[in-house]
């Protein structure tokens, strides 16, 4: 009996860097080709635009399809630009987001390590020079005890509407995601948050909570999450808004 032979698949091409003008605009985009696909794909993210397409297709597809799509492209680019957060400064006068609000922050001399809350200022104290290195350091202790304490306070709040105990609260820096729990009931909840408005905050620990109960987003998952938090698709889409 013989074995019939595979025909070997065509390697995937590395990724290239293009242009092309979408709607009167030069637009950067990467493409990848490969013999695995059959059709043209489009998405855009925070990296950009890149299209993927199958390793033979023309190049006069390819360009139609970016013609037809030029005007969801941009939009979508627009989009994402949009959401970028600005570099913050770490100097004395400059503003820092904290809670949906601005404080004005204020590097004075004395004790390293005193940081206090105002109406609308947070007060450094350093000793020596105040770099933006040891100003970004302080703040961000700051941050992180103002985040810690909060998060394990409305944890506290919601765990019992839900009828859940969570074993830990976890403090994380994810770059793409604004919280996460596992099986065993730790909840992560990413320290960026402390940033947001409450009722954002909120939101995720709802939403963190109640996969302890349902580890999907299964019709019945949202019906937990709705039942603390009737509102969750407003606020959902409004933290889909915010850059993380």
């Amino acid at each position: 009996m013989f074995k019939r032979l595979r025909k070997p698949a065509l390697p995937t091409e590395p990724a290239a860097a293009r242009v092309a003008v979408l709607a009167g605009q030069p637009v950067s985009y990467t493409l990848k080709r490969s013999s695995k696909r059959r059709s043209i794909g489009l998405r855009v993210d925070h990296r950009g635009l890149t299209v993927s397409m199958p390793s033979r297709a023309p190049e006069s597809w390819l360009d139609e399809v970016l013609q037809q799509r030029a005007g969801w492209v941009i939009e979508k680019l627009d989009g994402w630009q949009a959401r970028q957060p600005l570099d913050q400064v770490w100097a004395d006068g400059e503003v820092i987001p904290y809670l949906g609000e601005q404080l004005v922050l204020r590097v004075v001399a004395g004790m390293a390590g005193a940081t206090v809350q105002t109406a609308s200022e947070l007060r450094v104290a350093l000793r020596g020079e105040a770099d933006a290195g040891r100003i970004q350091k302080a703040v961000t202790l700051w941050y992180r005890r103002q985040a810690m304490a909060l998060f394990a306070a409305r944890v506290a709040h919601y765990a019992p509407l839900l009828g859940v105990a969570p074993t830990d609260v976890k403090l994380t820096t994810a770059r793409t995601r604004w919280g996460s729990c596992t099986a065993r009931g730790t909840v992560r909840l990413n320290l960026q948050l402390i940033k947001l408005p409450h009722h954002l905050i909120d939101y995720v620990v709802a939403h963190e909570l109640a996969h302890l109960i349902e580890m999907n987003h299964s019709p019945a998952f949202w019906v937990r999450v709705a039942s603390v938090c009737p509102d969750y698709a407003r606020r959902r889409s409004e933290l889909k808004a915010v850059a993380l």
